[in-house]
């Protein structure tokens, strides 16, 4: 240990000595370590994000859309035949075990006015479990109930890109009468904010009504499809129970649309967890890729330091040959000059750390993104460097520890 201690000091002393040198040396080391730290900060931002973005949907969130069907030998596009019922939702619900909960869902646009202010949002009709489902939180005021839903009761949740936009600041929105196109609602309650999905849609511009009264009142549902809905919400009991409860609830979708065997189904089953883990997925191939070309500075700084290395083996000779003399061993010329290769690339990988952690900063600031430095990736970076140090040291150091002790002592 003290030899190695010894071999240290005489490393640093010598980054003192040749400071340029030294420093231009190092610069490969420091930019490859700041560039590793940035790509993975954003690849490590990007993935905490579509986690955030999958508990912002709903846990373990099925959802269920009308799907396609053959009429007259025309086929008709998903989503634009009435298919799915509320009364499939409750049934959903009820006979399948791996399905905790289901909820009907409709959708519209409408003018939200108040006072003055009006604004374009969009208006979604549900259950309190649908609610839950999709993890609508109420940050002020209270949710609606079950008897809201019952009683075609005229209330309102408001997202918080909607209460911005129709109260601005210093207006309690709960308990003032806004009108949905030319309904009158009372706000009863604020929704937590819950931000953009992947696809960059506000999650906060929504208007949650109940779903009877979003279909009588709002959004003109016809008494002849008084049942029917836009999407059932379904959660299933855990993680591991997503694939069974979707062909559950494909197989009672079947029997109670009266489907033959070999028919198409007439509505489309969609996992939040299958969309999302392909867009994590992709988010993580490209920022190992991004690290790998990163990597290249690494390997360019190694021969950087291989070559001073070199080129201090030679300006150095004598020195190791009046070494040699006196009695050191192989292994002590060896240590030295391993220590000093590796000290260069530990000091570089420092820098490049505290260089790369400023990036990720700067990154986020200016682009909006978010990124995250792990003391995984600190790591990862200091022993990046102290691999680079003794694998690109390794030959300079061997050469020198076998230099001909006579050859050595007459090298001018």
């Amino acid at each position: 240990m003290k030899h190695i201690l010894a071999a240290m000091r005489i490393a640093l002393s010598a980054l003192r000595t040749n400071k340029v040198r030294s420093g231009l040396t190092m610069l490969g080391i420091v930019i490859g370590v700041a560039a590793v730290i940035a790509t993975v900060a954003i690849g490590t931002g990007a993935t905490i994000t579509i986690e955030q973005q999958i508990a912002s949907i709903g846990s373990n969130l099925i959802v269920v859309i009308p799907g396609s069907l053959t009429a007259s030998g025309l086929r008709i596009g998903t989503g634009n035949e009435v298919t799915l019922t509320e009364a499939d939702a409750r049934e959903l619900k009820s006979q399948c075990p791996d399905i905790q909960d289901a909820a009907p869902f409709v959708r519209g646009g409408a003018q939200v006015v108040y006072a003055n202010s009006n604004w374009g949002t969009s208006i979604a009709g549900t259950t309190p479990a649908g609610l839950e489902i999709r993890q609508f939180a109420v940050a002020a005021g209270d949710s609606f109930t079950q008897q809201d839903v019952d009683r075609e009761n005229k209330v309102a949740l408001l997202g918080q890109t909607v209460v911005e936009n129709l109260f601005g600041a210093g207006t309690n929105p709960i308990g003032q009468v806004i009108r949905i196109k030319v309904v009158p609602f009372t706000v009863v309650g604020v929704l937590a904010r819950k931000g953009q999905t992947a696809s960059g849609q506000d999650q906060d511009d929504v208007v949650v009504v109940p779903i009877s009264t979003a279909k009588r009142k709002v959004l003109g549902i016809k008494q002849a499809n008084a049942d029917a809905v836009d999407a059932i919400l379904i959660q299933a009991t855990g993680p591991q129970q997503l694939q069974a409860a979707q062909e559950e609830a494909r197989a009672l979708l079947r029997q109670r649309h009266h489907l033959q065997a070999g028919a198409d189904d007439d509505f489309s089953i969609r996992n939040m967890q299958e969309i999302f883990a392909a867009q994590e997925a992709s988010s993580r191939i490209m920022s190992m890729m991004l690290a790998a070309i990163a990597s290249v500075s690494l390997i360019v700084g190694g021969i950087g330091i291989m070559n001073i290395m070199l080129v201090s083996v030679r300006e150095r000779t004598r020195e190791i040959g009046l070494r040699q003399a006196v009695g050191a061993k192989t292994r002590d010329i060896l240590t030295q000059f391993l220590v000093e290769a590796t000290t260069l690339s530990l000091v570089g990988g420092v820098i490049g750390i505290a260089l790369g952690m400023s990036a990720s900063v700067a990154i986020s600031t200016i682009t909006g993104w978010r990124t995250s430095v792990g003391p995984g990736a600190v790591l990862l970076a200091v022993l990046f460097s102290a691999v680079v140090g003794i694998g690109f040291g390794y030959y300079p150091a061997r050469k020198a520890a076998y230099l001909d002790p006579i050859a050595a002592l007459r090298y001018e």
